[in-house]
């Protein structure tokens, strides 16, 4: 079910292993379906509004496809497998993989661990959520270790997950379109450590612990000072550092990469490589020379002594939050989009006493100026050209203009990746 990058790879993973599959979207002309007859030529294609055909045995369902679905619910109800793709993966591996989820972060500590383990002479591949489709992983040579990436749609329908590290980084309110509810979507992610081995967990999150009770060893990390054997952060002679128990280990104005919620990650990294046994030197290697992933925190420019900053992968309140708080400048924030059945209370709370103005664009844009215009006035914006205009207008010198959209991009983007490029593009005329 489902086209798209993860139905592809679906296929080409069917495929290898001459198995019989139809394949369905409920979208008249999806995406891929040339490259499907392709790689299936003679697949039973199935589109539109159908009922759920006959003689199914497992329905193996895109991420973006919800339980909700009718045809879902046929499945269930029928007493048939709905599993995700990484239900397959873990059937097929015979390598060790790390599994990396949160609601915020997940992308940059995969990619963390896997310059980690390549700076520390592991044979690694990387993706899943991010990257390439965990299946197409598979029909490379087998690694030494893989790092996965997973979204609460992947965990949600996953049976065995039988991971040797699990890391989770953190839970906020998240695809409350999608889940049944926040419970559901907790729970998708606490499941994360079911089969793991091993585990990492945040203190910020008390109850992820009660999770992780058969695992050989847990390790945790935090902002505040780390009891022995876990990782946080400590301060010395006026400088913050991340630490390992009493340890320090590298200042954090060594970092390469930018903001509070990056040290987290680092921290989380750092514990995950502990437990798959890397070089210490190699990791702290990699922190100082990693600067990030793109639309994560990512330095755009500096026009008329104001500094642009593009977090388009903010695609939710939490995620905006992090990033308000990760600048010690007041801001012109650029925020909205599709909300996702979010709440905003927590934007207008981490905004107060930093925020110049507030440029709002997309479907929510009302929603997120109901809570912020207690805190000062909103603009509206129908593009972002116009937005970061606007924002250019408002802030003055030694400011920062965040985008910090605090919500998904497809009211307005095919994805966050293309609405960042469109906020690094007004920056940058700016200067013209």
């Amino acid at each position: 079910m489902g086209l798209g990058a993860t139905g592809l790879s679906i296929a080409r993973y069917l495929q290898r292993g001459d198995m019989k599959a139809m394949f369905f979207d409920s979208r008249d002309e999806p995406p891929g379906i040339e490259e499907l007859a392709e790689i299936f030529p003679d697949a039973e294609i199935l589109l539109g509004d159908i009922d759920l055909p006959k003689g199914i045995k497992r329905v193996i369902a895109s991420p973006g496809v919800p339980d909700s679905h009718p045809l879902l619910a046929a499945a269930k109800q029928n007493k048939i497998d709905v599993v995700s793709d990484i239900e397959l993966f873990s059937e097929e591996t015979a390598a060790p993989f790390i599994a990396v989820t949160g609601s915020n972060g997940k992308s940059t500590v995969t990619t963390l661990l896997y310059h980690m383990c390549r700076s520390g002479g592991r044979n690694v591949l990387a993706g899943g959520n991010l990257g390439e489709p965990a299946l197409d992983l598979l029909s490379q040579n087998q690694p030494d270790v893989y790092v996965l990436e997973l979204s609460s749609f992947q965990l949600h329908r996953t049976q065995n997950l039988p991971a040797q590290v699990a890391i989770l980084l953190n839970i906020s309110p998240d695809h409350l379109d999608w889940h049944a509810d926040e419970h559901e979507y907790r729970q998708s992610k606490y499941r994360v450590f079911r089969e793991a081995g091993a585990a990492v967990i945040n203190r910020a999150d008390p109850e992820a612990l009660n999770y992780t009770n058969h695992c050989d060893r847990v390790v945790s990390f935090g902002l505040d000072a780390p009891k022995d054997g876990q990782y946080g952060l400590r301060i010395d002679d006026g400088q913050t550092y991340l630490a390992r128990g009493e340890t320090l280990l590298l200042s954090c104005g060594e970092l390469a990469m930018y903001g509070l919620h990056n040290q987290l990650n680092a921290l989380a990294a750092l514990a995950a490589g502990e437990l798959l046994g890397l070089d210490l030197a190699a990791m702290l290697q990699v922190l100082v020379e990693f600067p990030g992933l793109p639309h994560r925190m990512q330095f755009v420019a500096r026009v008329g002594a104001v500094d642009y900053i593009n977090d388009s992968k903010a695609t939710n309140v939490a995620a905006a939050v992090a990033s308000i708080e990760s600048v010690d400048t007041m801001l012109v924030l650029v925020a909205g989009g599709d909300g996702k059945g979010g709440d905003f209370n927590d934007l207008a709370d981490a905004v107060v006493d930093k925020l110049r103005a507030a440029v709002l664009i997309g479907k929510d844009a009302e929603k997120i100026a109901h809570t912020l215009d207690t805190v000062k006035p909103v603009s509206f914006a129908d593009t972002m050209d116009t937005a970061v205009s606007m924002a250019a207008d408002c802030a003055e010198p030694d400011d920062t203009v965040l985008l910090a959209p605090a919500c998904a991009s497809l009211d307005q983007y095919s994805n966050y990746m293309e609405r960042g490029d469109s906020f690094c593009k007004a920056v940058e005329a700016l200067r013209r």
